[in-house]
């Protein structure tokens, strides 16, 4: 038996600038942060070796690995040619809430498999199968982000180069920044589940067309870079980044935002929020929210009927937990 566990991920700035149809033209960049959320995935040899027996969302016991209707699971195995074996998938969070499941599980999947194999693969390789799994095997029209984000643990710095490379760069913080830092962000599930794919079709769409989608992702590249170095200065200074952030994201695609999550928001910032935003690409799921030393509290109450999370901080990323 082998256990894989990968975080998700919340994105503070830059979120969208790592869509291909942007970054190759105007590279982009990003600031996210891994959380102690997890995906955890196991595997061991099937009983009856020629078949496999696949848990997640449904179960399939398909015959070879041709016929598996998981898209992801399907191409790993066939590219890491695995044989007959009983697998199964949990997590922390429903998929499609805005932490980046959909990456989270591929990363998981390639360390997990690699394991089985009995194979080593660095956390930065990792995340760069998975953007070759989901952008150009399977064509998913997503960026870059969510693969680094959950396979490297940590604050992360993430730039997406106009040559399709990659660069990151881990934000040191001291242990009281990120005491502060998780002491004052909070999640909130405003509830219900999407898939981030027609949001981003739009959105691709509209850096092909539109001259203000373009500006507004310039600026939200620049907060990214601007954010690195001003969290070392103060971790408070995110409150303000993520209000102008999400900002300038509410315009970038229809359906990005709606009128509970304007309300939500709304009630949070008169409660004593500094800023926040919706994770994800829009429409549903976990509204991050910073509320620094009191305002904690009257958060929370004015966005009761809401469930919070406490937004903790992993910093181990994608790891094998256990094999045997």
């Amino acid at each position: 038996m082998i256990i894989s566990r990968t975080p998700l991920r919340v994105s503070f700035v830059g979120g969208g600038s790592d869509l291909p149809s942007y970054y190759r033209n105007y590279g982009g960049a990003v600031l996210s942060m891994s959380i102690t959320r997890y995906i955890y995935l196991s595997m061991h040899k099937n009983f009856e070796t020629d078949g496999y027996i696949l848990k997640y969302s449904k179960v399939e016991t398909p015959n070879s690995r041709s016929t598996i209707e998981h898209r992801i699971i399907r191409e790993v195995f066939e590219s890491l040619d695995i044989p007959g074996v009983d697998f199964n998938s949990s997590a922390d969070v429903p998929s499609g809430t805005g932490l980046g499941s959909s990456s989270c599980f591929t990363v998981g999947l390639i360390s997990l498999c690699n394991a089985y194999l009995g194979r080593y693969i660095s956390r930065a390789e990792l995340a760069r199968k998975a953007c070759e799994v989901e952008l150009e095997k399977l064509g998913e029209p997503i960026g870059k982000q969510d693969q680094y984000g959950c396979a490297l643990g940590g604050v992360n710095f993430i730039r997406f180069n106009p040559d399709d490379s990659v660069s990151t760069e881990a934000i040191a913080l001291t242990q009281e920044m990120r005491r502060r830092l998780e002491a004052n962000l909070i999640m909130f599930y405003l509830g219900g589940t999407r898939s981030a794919s027609a949001v981003l079709v739009e959105q691709n769409k509209n850096i092909a067309t539109h001259r203000s989608t373009i500006e507004s992702m310039k600026s939200m590249v620049q907060q990214a870079y601007d954010l690195r170095s001003d969290i070392l200065n103060d971790v408070d200074v995110i409150g303000p980044y993520l209000h102008r952030g999400w900002i300038l994201k509410r315009g970038l695609a229809q359906g990005i935002s709606n009128p509970v999550i304007d309300d939500a928001y709304s009630r949070a910032l008169r409660a004593g929020a500094t800023g926040g935003k919706l994770l994800g690409a829009g429409s549903s799921g976990f509204l991050l929210v910073y509320a620094p030393d009191a305002a904690r509290e009257a958060v929370c109450t004015a966005l009761a009927e809401y469930p919070a999370y406490p937004v903790g901080l992993d910093t181990m990323g994608s790891c094998i937990i256990y094999s045997d």
